[in-house]
């Protein structure tokens, strides 16, 4: 399939159809899908480590960095880069490919710390490793920048729909979002950018992030799937578990819709069964994040990864950044 091929058009009916598919037909569609464009025995490994932590003007309802509630996550300045050396290095030694570094700010400061923040980018593209950055709303001269630096990815989700986005966030518009992923691809920079289920949104606004995130030309390299992480003294912190069969459905349909991209299995996977990951896989997700942190959650760690990823007869993508697909 040639870009050209690739759809951005779904209606969401036909996403709905896709979505609501019995299972096994959901995933055979999204296995032919991913086969067509992927290796079925390889997993994506990316670490991400949260560079600046806490206090963030944002109001994002699922969050503990937000400045708005009280949460155990403690404030901590910009790491220095010595220390993200030796993360990045050590996420190498893990097996990562892509070292994703997060800071919790609404915008990307213009001063020494982003200056930093550009030799961090240079420090993990000199280590072999892809680099991606999460830090915010940018202008269109920080993203040249960040490009110029050598960065391969720009994490920046839509989290939901546009017609439920106000129940989750105020402080930041929905197109402020789809600006910021503009500059980043008038950039030359990729896409990592995906959303979270299980916020206490229905089925429709599932339909509604898929087709924003279909709509997207190019797709995203990158689309990462989270699951709501309810931590204590947010607004969702008391949010009912959402289904894992969800995920799965979410997982397949994004992977029918932008069969080229990464499927990130993302934040939530602590509350997964081994079996319930398997099925993220059978549904298309390729790619996941190692180590025992996600910024500020837990996460499973390299032993567990190591054993779930022998029983299943898969691994780890190997090899130099150089021979990778930027997803």
């Amino acid at each position: 399939m040639n870009s050209s091929d690739l759809r951005h058009d779904w209606t969401l009916a036909e996403i709905e159809a896709i979505y609501t598919a019995p299972l096994p037909d959901l995933v055979f569609r999204a296995q032919v899908a991913h086969r067509a464009h992927h290796k079925t025995d390889e997993v994506q490994g990316c670490m991400l480590l949260s560079i600046k932590t806490g206090g963030c003007p944002e109001d994002c309802s699922y969050c503990p960095q937000s400045a708005h509630y009280k949460t155990d996550v403690s404030r901590q300045d910009l790491v220095s880069l010595d220390e993200l050396t030796d993360a990045a290095t050590s996420a190498k030694e893990q097996g990562a490919v892509r070292f994703c570094m997060g800071a919790a700010w609404r915008d990307v400061p213009n001063n020494d710390k982003f200056d930093r923040v550009l030799d961090m980018v240079r420090v993990v593209r000199g280590l072999g490793m892809e680099a991606c950055c999460t830090l915010g709303m940018l202008t269109q001269d920080q993203a040249d920048k960040l490009a110029d630096a050598g960065l391969t990815a720009y994490n920046h989700n839509l989290d939901t729909s546009p017609e439920f986005y106000g129940n989750i966030i105020t402080t930041r518009t929905y197109d402020e979002r789809l600006e910021t992923l503009a500059r980043v691809r008038q950039a030359g920079i990729t896409l990592c950018c995906g959303g979270i289920i299980g916020l206490g949104e229905d089925r429709k606004v599932r339909y509604g992030l898929l087709k924003q995130l279909s709509m997207l030309d190019p797709h995203p390299e990158s689309v990462p799937v989270n699951m709501l992480v309810a931590v204590d003294g947010t607004p969702l912190a008391n949010t009912a578990p959402e289904d894992p069969l969800e995920l799965v459905r979410t997982i397949a349909t994004a992977r029918i819709l932008m069969p080229t991209s990464f499927v990130r299995l993302s934040a939530g996977r602590m509350q997964l069964s081994d079996e319930a990951q398997a099925l993220c896989f059978l549904a298309g997700a390729n790619s996941v994040f190692l180590g025992e942190r996600l910024l500020t959650t837990p996460n499973p760690g390299q032993s567990h990864d190591e054993q779930l990823f022998d029983k299943l007869g898969m691994r780890l993508t190997p090899g130099d950044v150089d021979t990778l697909h930027a997803g």
